[in-house]
Order: structure tokens, then C-alpha cells, then sequence
């Protein structure tokens, strides 16, 4: 099933309309400031060269390799669907259970796709991909055990999409070897995923030909300023990331008052072990609070974390015993 987060709509349909916070995301909720704009990125084309200046800024600021390629899409998933046409269709696997889109994507581009479990059961696929922080469990795998497995299948894709978070994980300053290619997010860490923006780096042949498929304009204007602005501000990244851990553990203090068990999760969002998932679900949703389940879990909730004040004290009341 393709269910995503993020579907605010479901919970108006079911519980009405109000004043909702929407926690059924890893979108920070603290989100970099927007800046004013120039006038011309609104009114112009992006031009080649903005584009690639983004694309540089974005290698410079994560550690790319030299000898990696690099593009800018409209979100990370426009490479997640563009990803299963660089390689003729055979035998895929996802580790999982992760974000479904992954799958749903390459079984739409004709391969054959099993969701495994283990890294060990991703040897000899074609094509293998790892979520890497995991979604939603917050698995993390080494940059030399990712490098170990790109060994053993034919072509890897890791998908760094929670990457800013764990910034010593990331295989981008491996990029660059024909059979790796690395996703990376914009909008989750930064709290501007209406802008739609994210990346693909790799081998210089796997760029070039998502280059073809996304076509000359793959991202915006605006996306462009504001993306290369908010990557250069170091010092807003380093200090959200450690806002983002204290937060994370104001959220699980709620959680645990609840009587919810920690299930994993990143600084970005948690999951939580309920009796009742459903339940658990609705009891935030009668505070105007919308959470994410699972079709494949009775139990298990993923909740993003509130930004302002107000956002935590209507948390803690609806966690109430």
C-alpha cells in the first residue's frame, strides 16, 4: 500500500476541521526562516548555472566526494521514482520495513521486489536499497558496512534522506563509484518540504542520465535560492540538530507518562510501542493532533516532534493518564 504520512485530509474527513498539528511527518517543525527573495528567481527560469551551483553548494556542505555527480529534483522522490529506470528491471530488494514508496516505485518500473529484513538478505540483488536513518524505526547502518554491502549486490541506492541528523553516517564522501548512488532530502531537515526539494549524487553516467529524465527546469527558481542559502547556514544546522535531540527526549518523557514503550525512531521523529495503535491514533486526533500508524503494525505509532510552545503543551495534555 502506498499510505504516507502527511495525509492531514484523512483527519479532517474523519475527526473535522480545526486548528490540526500535523505530526504524522519527520518534517522538523522548527523550520529554517525564509529569507526575502530577489524578484528575478520568481519571474526567470532557472538557469544551468544556478542549478549546478545548488548542486555544489549541497556536495560541500555534506562532504561529497570529488568524483561525485550530483542533481537537484523536486524532492527526494522524484529520484526515489526516477531511480528504477537506470538499471534494466530484474531482481530488487528493500530492506524494510521502510518508506513504501521505495517498492511501489520499482514494481511500477517492472522489477521484481521483496522486502527483506536482514542486510545479509540483500546479497545478489540487482538492485538493493537502504533507508539509512530508517523510516520509521530509525535503523542506522555504518558507512563501512553500507560500502561492504555495495560489494555484494549489483547496484545500491541508500536513501540518506534523514541524513542531516547523523551526519557521520552518511556514504556521501564514498559517492562516485558506478554501481552507489545517494538520496538526500531537503525539505525534512530544514521544515520546507512544500518547496520540494532533494538530491541524487553518484557516478557521472547515473547523473547524466537523471539529468535527461528530469528534463532542464527540474526544480525552481525559488527552490534554488533558498536551498543553497539554508545549506550554507552551518551554524543553524549544528544547532538544531541538538535542539532536535532535546526534543526528542521531551517527547519520549510524554510518551512514558502515556504508558507507550520506545520502538526507535531519530531526532527527527519517534516510534512508539501503544496497546492499541489505532486508539493511540484517535486520542491525539480529539486534540486536533494528527499521527501516523501502519497497516503492517496493531501497535506501532510514529510521531513527529511539535515545534512551539503551544504545539508541546497540547501534547502533554492529550498524553495525560
Amino acid at each position: 500500500m502506498r499510505d504516507h504520512g502527511g495525509n492531514l485530509d484523512q483527519a479532517v474527513a474523519v475527526f473535522g476541521t480545526g486548528d490540526w498539528i500535523d505530526l504524522s511527518t519527520g518534517i522538523n517543525r522548527r523550520p529554517w526562516p525564509l529569507p526575502l527573495l530577489d524578484p528575478e528567481c520568481w519571474r526567470s527560469l532557472p538557469t544551468r548555472a544556478a542549478q549546478a551551483g545548488l548542486v555544489a553548494q549541497a556536495a560541500r556542505a555534506w562532504g561529497a566526494s570529488d568524483r561525485a555527480a550530483g542533481i537537484a529534483l523536486a524532492g527526494a522522490q522524484a529520484a526515489i521514482q526516477l531511480m528504477p529506470l537506470l538499471r534494466p528491471a530484474g531482481r530488487a530488494a528493500v530492506l524494510g520495513p521502510t518508506y513504501n514508496e521505495h517498492a511501489a516505485c520499482l514494481i511500477q518500473a517492472g522489477w521484481d521486489v521483496a522486502s527483506v529484513s536482514t542486510i545479509e538478505a540483500l546479497h545478489g540483488a540487482a538492485l538493493a536499497v537502504v533507508v539509512n536513518p530508517n523510516n520509521p524505526d530509525g535503523r542506522c547502518h555504518t558507512p563501512e558496512d553500507m560500502l561492504a554491502l555495495s560489494r555484494k549486490v549489483g547496484f545500491l541506492v541508500v536513501d540518506e534522506s534523514f541524513g542531516d541528523i547523523t551526519p557521520g553516517l552518511s556514504l556521501l564522501p564514498q559517492a562516485g563509484q558506478d554501481n552507489l548512488l545517494i538520496l538526500r532530502s531537503f525539505g525534512k531537515f530544514y521544515g520546507l518540504a512544500g518547496l520540494r526539494l532533494g538530491f541524487a549524487f553518484g557516478a557521472v553516467s547515473d547523473i547524466a542520465a537523471l539529468v535527461r529524465m528530469a528534463g532542464p527546469w527540474a526544480v525552481s527558481g525559488p527552490a534554488i535560492e533558498i536551498g543553497r542559502q539554508a545549506i550554507s547556514d552551518t551554524g543553524w544546522a549544528d544547532a538544531m540538530r541538538a535542539q532536535l535531540a532535546l526534543d526528542a527526549g521531551r517527547a519520549d518523557d510524554l510518551a512514558r507518562v502515556a504508558g507507550w514503550k520506545i520502538a526507535g525512531g531519530t531526532t527527527l521523529f519517534r516510534l512508539y510501542e501503544t496497546p492499541d495503535a489505532q486508539a493511540a491514533q484517535h486520542r491525539l486526533a480529539r486534540h486536533n493532533i494528527w499521527s501516523r500508524i501502519f497497516p503492517w503494525s496493531g501497535r506501532l505509532l510514529r510521531l513527529g516532534l511539535p515545534g512551539p510552545e503551544p504545539e508541546w503543551d497540547r501534547l502533554s495534555w492529550a498524553l495525560r493518564p
